[in-house]
């Protein structure tokens, strides 16, 4: 075994001192530092194998010197190859797309939509009214009297069919990937909630 204390600890502080440095190489950049590493280290040992009091030493100190360099280089090697296998793979995490058309419901929210009377409710209540009318006072003041119930009639058939007709309204506020936000509104309950994924379908949205 090579006795080498004073070259192994220069080693160690060369290793901590430039290892930041060797991370950032390529790996055929790094195979170059590595071989030039293990040449440097087996100069060094040949200087000390050739001051072994023995011939019998310096050649075994010669052997031991020429094995580590050898083994220096296959490491090297196959450090080079591993690192090219590794920089040729495809990235398995490609960049998420951002969809236009793709959002997630903020908040759904329910309200009263009041409905509108139609000439229907009029022309009925405007009837009945005027009959009510005639009923009150005589001469003029019956023909007075039956306007003023035909139009009263007509205005309260009016608001009683509009509340007849009154539905409810789905509103469902979204916002896109791209930050933006919108309002859709259901006459149907759309069977979305918040935090639901969606994207735009026609002139609506469905769920993704």
């Amino acid at each position: 075994m090579i006795r080498r204390p004073f070259i192994l600890a220069v080693a160690i502080t060369a290793l901590f001192s430039t290892s930041a440095f060797a991370q950032n190489l390529s790996p055929k950049a790094q195979y170059a530092y590595d071989t030039k590493q293990a040449s440097t280290r087996y100069a060094d040992d040949k200087k000390l194998c050739a001051e072994e009091s023995s011939s019998k030493a310096r050649m075994q100190c010669l052997r031991d010197a020429k094995g580590e360099y050898d083994q220096a280089i296959i490491n090297a090697k196959a450090a080079q190859k591993a690192g090219n296998s590794y920089a040729s793979q495809p990235s398995k995490q490609p960049q998420h797309q951002i969809c236009a058309d793709c959002g997630k419901v903020l908040a759904v929210n329910v309200a009263e939509k009041a409905g509108e009377g139609g000439a229907l409710g009029m022309i009925g209540g405007g009837v009945a009214g005027a009959l009510l009318g005639r009923q009150v006072g005589g001469g003029r003041g019956k023909d007075l009297a039956t306007l003023a119930g035909a139009a009263g009639g007509a205005f309260a058939g009016k608001q009683v069919e509009g509340h007849m007709k009154n539905s409810k309204v789905w509103t469902v506020t979204v916002q896109y990937e791209t930050g933006a936000k919108a309002d859709f509104a259901f006459d149907q309950d759309p069977g979305l909630a918040a935090g639901d994924l969606v994207r735009n379908s026609g002139n609506g949205i469905a769920r993704r």
